[in-house]
């Protein structure tokens, strides 16, 4: 390990199952995306520059998914992040999407900044940025013990640093509060960003870092199924009290990439690719449906919704059939996936990790219920008279987007004259079967009815409400409808932290760099300028009795030494 003689910077792609997996959902779901935008966001005097930021977007993440190498992969893991700054911030005359625009990039970039230290670090002691020079030295270093190739303590050390990035773009706490802002976006780039694109770029690096981080008996993996499983979770409670149509869908994404990452912590590197897919496919419906509603309704507090099923057939029946999949109703695509990943919690980590799982299972189906029933079951209301479903050009996509939602998931089963279906099309190195541990899928099913059944006492027949629990546990409703309060956490440590250090790193800066390193030198010298100065008159007789004084001062000096 040390500093390489010499630095080769070579790119390419790299064609194995992950990439072609993730290249499907890419493609897809942005031309259905572009194709709901024709209709969306006609009569926008800036079409033209949504279009094109939306190509570079899709043209970034195509090229992120095929990268062979960290260095290639970093430079277009940046130009993700840059498209999505531009689409938040597309309607930039509006404060709100431009606050959002800086909240996305600056929050991203610290995780960026880690990951950047871990692909250098990761250079210093393999010598290359390739994948594959970097996986052959962590196989040597586990073959030998640390002996030869990578030590744990460098790939451990690597294994978080890249970590540190998958946080910032996939929402992982506490880098989640970008993604709720970034609604401020149009719709469709909503869609776009949640579904197929900066989101899912973290955890589509730690799945093809996952060598690095299964390495020594997954180290990192811990870190990972940790942070999941506190992201999904809190995720999902905020989701629950959301009254905003967006927001909660965009709750309901930080959630399910939490439980991705538990899953790739938990080793389950075929159920957290599976999910990934099954959940773009519906997020994308499921955003492109609240599209819909919003630009017939204008509104997206759901509170001022209800009743929208008779004048959106389509929209209501498609965002339900999205809703019911991610929500984990048999035998829609989410079911199949969300079971997945129960399975591979259960068999990898502490009881905790499958308690809590499960928990978040239930509030998952429990908020998907409520943003199905209450704008689409609940009581009509006047002003929604002239509502209109979605025309033709928006209309298409939603129903492509449906069918996949609903029936992708059906996939991954062990069909009759297959292995293990899109299983064992995903895992690398061996064959994966599909797993279903009974007990977990039947418990599963049981949480998911009884939170729609639920969701429909309370939002639709309103048997009971909330009362007991804003006066029984007001201060824990409190907590959550303020996000846990992360938000004011960021905004104290700026306060307290960095603008003092900034005020600190200002006064030194102008004290010592300015006034003593710059200045300081300069105004000596004039100083000495206007001192000697004082002595230079002009006068003849001046000079020459300075020369006499010099000259004996010269002739003493040596006098004296002679004497000596």
């Amino acid at each position: 390990p040390g500093m390489p003689d010499s630095v080769e910077l070579t790119w390419g792609i790299i064609i194995d199952p992950l990439s072609v997996a993730m290249l499907g959902l890419v493609t897809f779901v942005a031309l259905m995306v572009q194709v709901y935008s024709l209709g969306y966001m006609r009569g926008d005097p800036r079409i033209g520059w949504y279009f094109a930021v939306h190509a570079l977007f899709v043209a970034s993440m195509l090229t992120l998914v095929l990268a062979d190498n960290f260095l290639l992969l970093y430079a277009v893991w940046e130009l993700v992040g840059l498209c999505s700054y531009l689409l938040i911030g597309f309607w930039h005359e509006r404060p709100a999407a431009k606050e959002a625009a800086k909240k996305a990039f600056v929050v991203t970039r610290i995780g960026d900044v880690g990951m950047l230290i871990g692909i250098l670090l990761l250079w210093l002691n393999v010598g290359s940025f390739s994948m594959s020079d970097a996986f052959e030295q962590v196989r040597l270093g586990v073959a030998t013990n640390g002996a030869e190739g990578l030590s744990q303590g460098v790939t451990t050390a690597v294994a978080l640093l890249l970590f540190l990035g998958a946080m910032g773009k996939s929402a992982q706490f506490p880098f989640h509060v970008w993604l709720p802002d970034a609604m401020e976006g149009p719709t469709p780039v909503s869609a776009l960003i949640h579904a197929a694109t900066m989101v899912i770029a973290g955890v589509y690096l730690v799945a093809r870092a996952f060598p690095l981080f299964q390495a020594y008996d997954g180290d990192a993996l811990m870190v990972v199924a940790i942070i999941g499983l506190v992201t999904a979770l809190m995720a999902s409670t905020i989701a629950v009290v959301s009254v905003d149509l967006k927001r909660i869908l965009a709750y309901s994404t930080i959630s399910h990439l939490g439980l991705m990452m538990l899953s790739l912590g938990a080793f389950g590197y075929t159920a957290a690719i599976f999910h990934l897919l099954v959940h773009g496919f519906a997020k994308a419906l499921l955003f492109l449906g609240a599209g819909s509603v919003l630009h017939s309704t204008e509104q997206q507090d759901i509170r001022m919704m209800g009743g929208l099923r008779r004048a959106m057939p389509l929209t209501a029946f498609l965002f339900s059939v999205g809703a019911l999949s991610l929500g984990g109703i048999p035998i829609l695509s989410g079911f199949w996936s969300k079971d997945e990943i129960l399975t591979a919690v259960a068999g990898r980590l502490n009881p905790a990790f499958i308690i809590l799982a499960l928990l978040t299972v239930f509030l998952s189906a429990l908020y998907m219920a409520r943003a199905m029933f209450i704008p689409f079951f609940g009581s009509s209301r006047p002003e929604h008279q002239d509502v209109h479903d979605a025309p033709a050009s928006m209309a298409l996509p939603m129903v492509l987007l449906g069918v996949l939602a609903a029936g992708f998931g059906l996939l991954g089963l062990n069909w009759p004259g297959t292995y293990a279906g899109v299983g064992s099309f995903l895992f690398f190195g061996h064959k994966e079967a599909f797993h279903f541990t009974w007990w977990l899928g039947i418990l599963s099913i049981v949480l998911a009815v009884a939170a729609f059944v639920l969701a429909y006492l309370f939002y639709l027949r309103k048997s009971f409400g909330l009362e007991w629990a804003r006066t029984r546990v007001a201060w824990l409703l409190r907590i959550i409808e303020n996000k846990y309060y992360v938000d004011e956490g960021y905004q104290w440590v700026v306060d307290r932290v960095v603008m003092v250090f900034a005020s600190f790193i200002g006064l030194f800066d102008r004290v010592v760099i300015n006034d003593m390193a710059v200045n300081g030198p300069a105004d000596a010298v004039r100083r000495l300028g206007i001192t000697l100065r004082l002595h230079v008159t002009g006068r003849v007789y001046s000079y020459t009795l300075a020369m006499v004084l010099g000259t004996v001062a010269v002739s003493l000096f040596w006098w004296f030494r002679a004497i000596q």
